[in-house]
């Protein structure tokens, strides 16, 4: 089964569930809001990817951050954002069961569902 992570009310997200639903993908959604994000499937990501790719700084909250915090960051100190604050985790998080994708773009999509 397909699960795409993140927030609903994201720019970004609505996309996503927009182009999965216009191609009748069926997912599952896990909201970050309501569900938040759990340590080990955080950590599984962290290690399929890297952290980097899941951190967004583009955010509001990225934004909101202490210069000093930001300036320093590394893994320990992202992981500990990530799970303090889901929202700082870059959108959406898509997983197939094979690949892990983070962030939207139609192309990318087309090319993970070959289409």
């Amino acid at each position: 089964m397909i699960r795409i992570y993140g927030i609903p009310n994201c720019d970004t997200m609505k996309k996503a569930f927009t182009w999965l639903k216009a191609h009748e993908i069926e997912y599952q959604f896990h909201d970050y809001k309501k569900a938040g994000i759990d340590a080990s499937l955080l950590d599984a990501w962290i290690a399929r990817i890297g952290w980097e790719p899941l951190l967004n700084r583009r955010g509001m909250t990225w934004r909101k951050l202490n210069d000093g915090i930001k300036a320093n960051i590394d893994l320990d100190s992202a992981r500990t954002l990530m799970l303090e604050n889901p929202s700082i985790i870059r959108r959406p998080v898509l997983d197939n069961g094979d690949k892990l994708t983070v962030g939207f773009t139609e192309e990318n999509y087309r090319a993970l569902f070959r289409e």
